[in-house]
C-alpha cells in the first residue's frame, strides 16, 4: 500500500514533525522510519556530535501513534486531530543517542482502544535491533475538552 507522509497524518507542523516515512498502517500497528541526518527533519535536534538524544525517542513514538490515529481519521475524511501523551511505562533505550545516518524504525502496536483513550507498545530498532522500547498512554480530547484545559474559548457565531 502507498501512504503519504508522516506529515499529512499529523496535526504537527515544521520543526516538530520528527518522522517521515509510513511504512503500515492497520487497524492494530503502525510502523514509521526517519532517517537520522545532518539536513533531514531531526536536524534541528541533534547535539553538537551530531547525534540524536535517546529521550526523543517518546517523540518518536507518540507521533507514531498519531499517524496510526490521523491515518484511521483520514480514512473518515476528518483532519489529523491533537492528541495527548498522558504518560509512558517501562521506557528503555540501550543507547545514550541515536547515531548520525541511523534509520529508526518506529513501531507502535495497539494493546488497549476505548474511543479516546489508547495504550501502544512502542519500539524503535536500528538495523533490526530494538534500542528503544516502551507503553505509552494517549487521550484524544474533543473540542470542549481541548479549550477547557487550556482555558480557551472559541468564538460564537
Amino acid at each position: 500500500m502507498q501512504y503519504k507522509p508522516a506529515s499529512y497524518y499529523l496535526p504537527h507542523r515544521t520543526p516538530m514533525i520528527m518522522i517521515n516515512k509510513v511504512h503500515l498502517v492497520d487497524d492494530k500497528q503502525c510502523i514509521c522510519s526517519v532517517e537520522v541526518s545532518k539536513n533531514g527533519i531531526l536536524s534541528p535536534f541533534l547535539t553538537n556530535d551530531d547525534q540524536l538524544p535517546n529521550f526523543y525517542a517518546i517523540e518518536l513514538m507518540a507521533q507514531t501513534i498519531g499517524v496510526w490515529n490521523g491515518y484511521h481519521d483520514s480514512k473518515k475524511s476528518h483532519s489529523p486531530q491533537l492528541g495527548m501523551l498522558l504518560g509512558g511505562r517501562a521506557i528503555k533505550t540501550t543507547v545514550p543517542a541515536f547515531a548520525l545516518n541511523s534509520e529508526l524504525m518506529i513501531t507502535a502496536n495497539l494493546v488497549l482502544f476505548d474511543s479516546k483513550l489508547a495504550n501502544f507498545d512502542c519500539d524503535i530498532c536500528i538495523n533490526q535491533q530494538c534500542v528503544a522500547s516502551g507503553k505509552l498512554n494517549v487521550y484524544e480530547p474533543d473540542h470542549n475538552e481541548f479549550d477547557q484545559l487550556f482555558g480557551l474559548q472559541r468564538l460564537k457565531g
